[in-house]
This record gives structure tokens, C-alpha cells and sequence, in this order.
């Protein structure tokens, strides 16, 4: 019986990474994002269309945005084995500068939708007496200190914290929920970022290895905490990071 899988943020990027490499696994795929229009490469990918693959849009502030996403993924997919809550807004910005709109924008994406979507799929899971996974991404800005990043920051390590307190109360539930915190993670729209070479070198220096974390290397992360190999394995923030946070 196919696994299935619900992904946010799935248009680019590492979304599209951990969708290609769930779908190489053998998932069936709900792809979500803010506007399914974006999704068209995503799904033009060989080894998406080998899969059975349904679209919905999500908007992660809103909660009849992300319980019709749910809903209607589980409608036309089947009932939902693992979530990957991969989508999120960053925000690069001083401090005191913040605004309520940014401390509002950014909680909501990365962490208010983020739960919302794991108690629907735990309480599917507990209604079906199924088991279940979430695995969530994270980021090293969540585990260490950095300026102009206090809300993302917080918005992370908020995550984190939450990978920890629903991996206890659903470990009899059969829900495994684990995280992976990437450092930089160089994506085609990061690439443009990072053009200007004084901006990448230090970027760069703050990476033991030398070099950005690629998508497909968070992506390879997810399919191991997702997998039967790390079925002891709950509760725990996997870093994808170069060495960052053990300096």
C-alpha cells in the first residue's frame, strides 16, 4: 500500500527537493503553497509524475485555509501518513526595527500553521488508530545566536520546542515528530542573494565545511526520519548544517 505524504511549501527550492525525494521513496504526494499555480515545475518533475499527486493551496495564516488543504488532500489522496511542515517566512531584519505585522507574519507561517497542521494529522492518525510521522524544518538560526534575524530566530527554536513536547505526548499515540534544522541552504533564489561575493564569503565563513548545505542533502534528512530505520528515533531536531552548531 502506497505511504502518503502532505509537503507545504512545495513550488521550489527545498520543498521541491523533499518532494522528489519522498516520491523516489515510494509516496503518493499532496503538494501545497500559497498559490497551487507555482507548482507547475514541481510537477513537471520525472520523478513526481511517476507518483499519484494532488494540489492544494494553503495559506499557513489561516486556519479554513489549512483545514480545507487537509481535508481535501486526505479526500482525493487517502489518509495521510507523513507531514513535512517545510514552509515558512524569513525575515532579515534590525531588531528594533520590528514591526507587529512582521512578528505576526512570521509566527503564524512558521509556527502557529505549522501545529495546526500536526494536530490534524495526529488526530487523523488517533481516529484511525494509525500511525503516524511529522518531521519539520527547522534552522540553525533556531539553536544559536545571530543579529537581524530575532524573529525567525524565535519563530525556529519555537519549532524545535515544539518537535519536543508532541514527540512526548503522541509517542503512545504511534506519532513519531522530529525536526531538521538546516544551516544555508543555497537554493536558486539564494544563489541571487548571495551574488554579491562579499555577502557569500562571509556567509561562508560561518560554515566549518567550507560550503552551503544543498537541498537535497535536508531533503535526505527527511526521508531517513521518516523512514523505518529511525523508528526509535522522536523528539529530536536533526541539524543539516556544516558543522554551525557545534562551534
Amino acid at each position: 500500500m502506497p505511504r502518503t505524504a502532505l509537503i507545504t511549501g512545495t513550488s521550489g527550492g527545498l520543498g521541491q527537493a523533499i518532494a522528489v525525494a519522498l516520491a523516489r521513496e515510494g509516496y503518493d504526494l499532496a503538494l501545497t503553497d500559497l498559490d497551487v499555480a507555482t507548482l507547475k515545475e514541481t510537477l513537471a518533475h520525472p520523478d513526481i509524475k511517476q507518483r499519484k499527486v494532488v494540489t492544494a493551496p494553503l495559506d499557513l495564516r489561516s486556519r479554513e485555509s489549512i483545514n480545507a488543504a487537509f481535508s481535501d488532500s486526505r479526500a482525493r489522496l487517502g489518509d495521510i501518513d507523513l507531514l513535512v511542515n517545510n514552509a515558512g517566512r524569513a525575515l532579515l531584519k534590525p531588531s528594533i526595527s520590528v514591526t507587529d505585522a512582521d512578528w505576526d507574519d512570521v509566527m503564524n507561517i512558521n509556527l502557529k500553521g505549522a501545529f495546526f497542521l500536526s494536530q490534524l494529522l495526529a488526530r487523523s492518525c488517533i481516529e484511525g488508530k494509525r500511525p503516524g510521522c511529522i518531521v519539520s524544518i527547522a534552522s540553525t538560526h533556531g539553536m544559536t545566536g545571530i543579529g537581524d534575524r530575532l524573529v525567525y530566530g524565535i519563530s525556529k527554536a519555537g519549532l524545535i520546542q515544539m518537535t519536543r513536547m508532541l514527540a512526548i505526548e503522541w509517542a503512545d499515540k504511534n506519532i513519531r515528530v522530529n525536526a531538521v534544522a538546516p544551516a544555508t541552504v543555497m537554493t536558486a533564489s539564494r544563489e541571487k542573494l548571495l551574488s554579491d561575493p562579499a555577502a557569500r564569503t562571509r556567509m561562508l565563513s560561518r560554515i566549518p565545511i567550507g560550503r552551503f548545505v544543498t537541498p537535497e542533502e535536508v531533503a535526505a534528512a527527511v526521508v531517513y526520519l521518516a523512514s523505518p530505520g529511525a523508528a526509535a528515533v522522536t523528539g529530536h531536531t536533526l541539524p543539516v548544517d556544516g558543522g554551525v552548531t557545534v562551534i
